[in-house]
């Protein structure tokens, strides 16, 4: 029997691949997760997204969301190093940039179009292309796109994301030229 040590690196897809029960366990982890039942999410988040991602993502410690996935499977629990609970306690840097500010050259409203089945990274990277220099456009999400923002800083662009005051479910990442 091929068994999964289940651990941060590991993709999320293999980890329902190998145990696919934890697909209902980890949607309990946070309200961010329900979001897998959509298939376009899901086709980019399991093939691509490690459980350390998912975390961040769905905002929870990672230690804690592998942890529940382990002891769901029968695999003993496992803790962070010192240098990784150190680098986890980093302060988040909240203040906004000033080229954020102004008016964007567009809004995508990534929730509508995930709803639609249509992944927002594309559109994202159409209009990174055709954006003059200097301007910046706004996608709106229910959670951290974690991925995509990756996507945006490899290819060069300025990226900055906050949660809208008061709203949790309100993500709101700037992507700049």
């Amino acid at each position: 029997m091929n068994v999964l040590d289940i651990n941060r690196h590991v993709k999320l897809g293999e980890v329902f691949e190998a145990y696919p029960q934890l697909e209902d366990i980890i949607k309990t982890v946070s309200p961010v997760y329900k979001n897998l039942s959509n298939p376009i999410l899901r086709k980019t988040v399991l093939k691509i997204a490690t459980l350390e991602k998912v975390a961040q993502v769905g905002g929870v410690d990672v230690y804690h969301l592998v942890n529940i996935l382990r002891t769901e499977v029968g695999q003993e629990p496992i803790a962070p190093n010192e240098e990784e609970s150190a680098r986890a306690e980093a302060p988040a840097v909240s203040d906004a940039p000033e080229w954020i500010n102004g008016q964007p050259a567009r809004v995508i409203d990534g929730v509508e179009m995930l709803n639609r089945g249509v992944h927002p990274l594309s559109d994202v990277m159409q209009t990174m292309n055709t954006l003059p220099a200097g301007q910046y456009i706004l996608l709106k999400t229910n959670f951290k796109p974690i991925p995509l923002i990756e996507k945006m800083v490899e290819a060069g662009y300025r990226v900055h994301h906050q949660v809208e005051d008061g709203k949790p479910d309100s993500h709101l990442t700037y992507i700049g030229k």
